[in-house]
């Protein structure tokens, strides 16, 4: 097999380097007769920390819909996909070398009709600890919660379970060597998953400052999806007729949401992009989330390794192109860190040591 060779800086440090790829890996030996297939800003494959490949906004998707979704993601450069909850069985994906590869979380966890229809394992306290072993038990390490939802009877969200049943999930979970997330959109339940020691906080915006400090001690990560947050007014509208309380918090929520994840920047939370797309978003949209993080005023260097080389670190992945360092990386014609707006057009991308786009 033809080595390839790709020259340029290569982030995040930004030195000049010239990087051959062979057998699937980086090496920096100089290659005879490798092919030149890039030159430019090279980037660590990026990350989009939470999506939900096999879904959309019905529910389960068939196989090529599924195909599509991950090299949607894949052609914009995201060649590592934290599945944040799918009810699709999508292990092959992880067998097919033409597409990123993806850490599963098996199905979302909710308690009974407090969840959209058709996504998640809807049940009750008693069994929530059954189905978090489940769970860890069929994907990758880690399992995905609905902390809260709306409550139909008090009209606003709610811890979606009691204290004592988040916690005994949690436990049970790291038990067996698996780590929790949870949808968060409200502030009621983050004291609880924060004590019990959850790993991460998806979406976060009913953050206060003494829940950051928690986070920070605990080192519980936060995925914002910056671009869903941006949903949330549309959200109200709908629920406003029957639940005006519900509209007002979630109105309230999107209003501060960037001076809340801002907040938990500042303190110290490690902060990463996630586009949650398969539901009402579309796949492939990492740059945009990356643009959005920034637009709240993160530095585009910490905005861009939230998507790169910091996420790949937290995930267990090579966080930089070094000797024998996975060969999955992006390159662009100008330096990422100087207009995120490149990020939507990648000039090569390379997955396995192949160019895939």
């Amino acid at each position: 097999m033809t080595a390839l060779h790709v020259s340029g800086p290569v982030l995040p440090d930004g030195e000049p380097r010239d990087l051959y790829v062979v057998d699937g890996v980086i090496t920096l030996e100089r290659q005879a007769g490798a092919e030149t297939v890039a030159s430019g800003w090279v980037v660590p494959g990026l990350v989009d920390a939470h999506c939900h490949i096999g879904l959309d906004a019905h529910g389960e998707v068939g196989r090529d819909e599924t195909e599509a979704q991950a090299v949607a993601d894949r052609d914009a450069g995201a060649l590592l996909l934290r599945d944040c909850g799918s009810p699709a069985d999508t292990r092959w994906v992880q067998d097919r070398d033409d597409l990123p590869r993806l850490i599963r979380m098996g199905r979302h966890i909710s308690r009974t009709r407090r969840y959209i229809r058709d996504y998640a394992w809807e049940v009750e306290p008693d069994d929530l600890t059954t189905y978090v072993e489940q769970e860890a038990r069929r994907g990758d390490g880690w399992v995905k919660l609905v902390g809260d939802w709306i409550e139909r009877d008090r009209g606003d969200l709610a811890p979606s379970f009691p204290a004592e049943a988040f916690t005994a999930a949690i436990e049970t979970a790291h038990a067996l060597g698996a780590k929790v997330t949870a949808h968060c959109f409200g502030t009621e339940v983050l004291p609880i998953l924060i004590a019990a020691g959850i790993d991460c906080i998806e979406h976060g915006t009913g953050l206060t400052e003494d829940l950051i400090d928690g986070m920070v001690a605990h080192g519980t990560a936060l995925v914002p999806t910056a671009m869903q947050l941006n949903n949330f007014p549309q959200y109200a509208d709908q629920a406003a007729d029957k639940f005006p309380a519900y509209a007002a918090t979630m109105r309230d929520l999107h209003a501060r949401r960037r001076d809340t994840i801002m907040a938990a920047y500042e303190a110290g939370v490690p902060i990463y992009a996630g586009t949650d797309a398969g539901g009402v978003l579309p796949h492939g949209g990492i740059a945009g989330e990356v643009a959005e993080l920034a637009s709240y005023g993160m530095p585009a260097a910490d905005a861009l390794g939230g998507a790169s080389w910091n996420a790949r670190a937290w995930l267990g992945w090579n966080a930089t192109l070094d000797e024998g360092a996975a060969a999955d990386f992006v390159v662009y014609e100008t330096d990422p860190r100087a207009d995120l707006a490149v990020l939507a057009r990648p000039a090569r991308v390379v997955l396995r040591g192949q160019v895939v786009a």
